[in-house]
């Protein structure tokens, strides 16, 4: 053995790595493929098999969750979701570093949730490198249709999220944020 970190390795700590030259990141990623193929193709009222595919999926999903399909993810096993998460269609979740989701989160169609970053400097890009942050969404949160999560955020217990705002920095718990970038525009009405 020679001590050097795998690129899987490299991702999980946030430094720069290559997806691409990591024989477990694309078994990981095969796999998750395979999971969304079947889940994406259930029928609405097929619950128990989605739920079971979520499990499979997903580091960790509460009860009473619901993800509308399709859904894409690149591992799921980076994910972790309290219960009563309700994700409506065409939600992306990059999952590269770890995505935590509170109880009770409601997100719109088409919410995008970046955890994948990229070097500034053009010859890393070229060269493959990326790293990952990790996204947090506390409690009780509502993303609306299309905002955009950028890596490394922290979403507070009670925050509202516009829809198509794209948030670049942290929202503190019970605001209400919207634009692009998202920037507070009240507080949320009390009650969770």
């Amino acid at each position: 053995m020679s001590g050097r970190a795998s690129e899987k390795a490299k991702m999980l700590s946030g430094a720069l790595y290559r997806p691409a030259d990591d024989p477990e990141l694309l078994a990981d990623e095969r796999r998750a493929q395979e999971l969304l193929r079947s889940y994406n193709a259930t029928a609405p009222d097929e619950t128990d098999r989605r739920t079971a595919l979520l499990r499979d999926l997903f580091a960790a999903i509460g009860e009473g969750a619901v993800i509308r399909p399709p859904f894409a993810c690149d591992y799921g096993w980076n994910i972790r979701a309290g219960r009563n998460l309700f994700a409506n269609f065409n939600c992306v979740f990059l999952d590269c570093a770890p995505i935590e989701i509170g109880d009770d989160v409601q997100i719109g169609p088409a919410v995008q949730i970046y955890t994948a970053t990229h070097p500034l400097d053009p010859a890393l890009r070229r060269a493959g490198l990326e790293s990952a942050l990790p996204v947090r969404i506390g409690s009780g949160v509502w993303i609306g249709g299309g905002a955009i999560l950028l890596p490394g955020i922290t979403v507070g217990d009670g925050a509202v999220i516009g829809a198509g705002s794209v948030v670049t920095r942290d929202i503190a718990d019970g605001t209400v944020v919207a634009g692009n970038p998202a920037k507070p525009i009240r507080a949320a009405d009390g009650g969770r």
